[in-house]
């Protein structure tokens, strides 16, 4: 056991084309557990970037040691969900941190994810940008308004007992998390909300912890119109059949 009581945590970092955000990402997460006792692992699942995403993560192994740094890499972009999958095969944590690679998710908070597990005992922990201090910067209107709105359908439709659906910073116990990907048939933005909605149909408990969530900082954002058809369209098929 690790200091603070806290098990292993292994890290899922799925990349793609984030050559510029991460070895600044992986350098918070080194000194974020080093600071805090907590034994770790970041497993780098890359889905073939052209940039050299695939280099630097090569070199980080080298820096950090390939106890601390596992690149995992595919072939080509196949989606969130499977390279959850991918990188849990080769995890050895008890708990396992999803989060984004481009610097929008902090790693100072992973320590209050696992203080929070521990002391309600939670399955998952959640971090939330809809309550107390959580909050989202960098973001215009627009996408304000399309993540609140979107979080707002979800609780209206699904009641998930959870105030932020569609983020994708989490922490899971690892067996809860493989029992959940055997579940899970979304892809893309609504994945991380069908999460949650099994989580609560399988009877899990969900604590959270509020987060402030950054815009990414280097590269383009990846959520565009049709991300939010298809999120539209998981929405009410998840309705139809939960």
């Amino acid at each position: 056991m690790a200091a603070g009581g806290a098990g292993k945590v292994s890290v899922l970092l799925p990349t793609y084309e984030e050559r510029h955000n991460l070895p600044l990402v992986v350098w918070l997460l080194v000194r974020t557990f080093q600071d805090s006792g907590i034994d770790f692992e970041i497993i780098i699942i890359d889905d073939g970037s052209p940039d050299g995403t695939q280099e630097v993560a090569e070199q980080l192994e080298k820096i950090y040691g390939s106890d601390k740094i596992l690149l995992r890499p595919r072939e080509k972009k196949l989606g969130l969900g499977t390279a959850y999958i991918h990188g849990m095969k080769y995890a050895t944590g008890d708990f396992i941190v999803i989060m984004d690679a481009d610097l929008s998710h902090h790693p100072k908070f992973i320590p209050e994810f696992i203080r929070k597990q521990k002391e309600g005992n939670f399955d998952i922990v959640s971090g939330t940008r809809y309550k107390g201090n959580g909050g989202v910067h960098g973001w215009d209107l627009k996408r304000k308004l399309i993540s609140r709105g979107a979080n707002f359908i979800t609780q209206v439709l699904l009641r998930p007992g959870a105030s932020d659906l569609t983020g994708s910073f989490r922490l899971y116990r690892k067996e809860v998390l493989q029992k959940l990907m055997e579940k899970c048939v979304s892809k893309g933005y609504v994945f991380q909300m069908e999460m949650i909605v099994r989580a609560r149909q399988l009877g899990y408990t969900i604590g959270e912890v509020p987060i402030s969530f950054v815009d990414r900082v280097y590269g383009e954002s990846k959520l565009g119109g049709n991300e939010i058809v298809s999120f539209l369209k998981g929405l009410l098929t998840l309705f139809a059949t939960t």
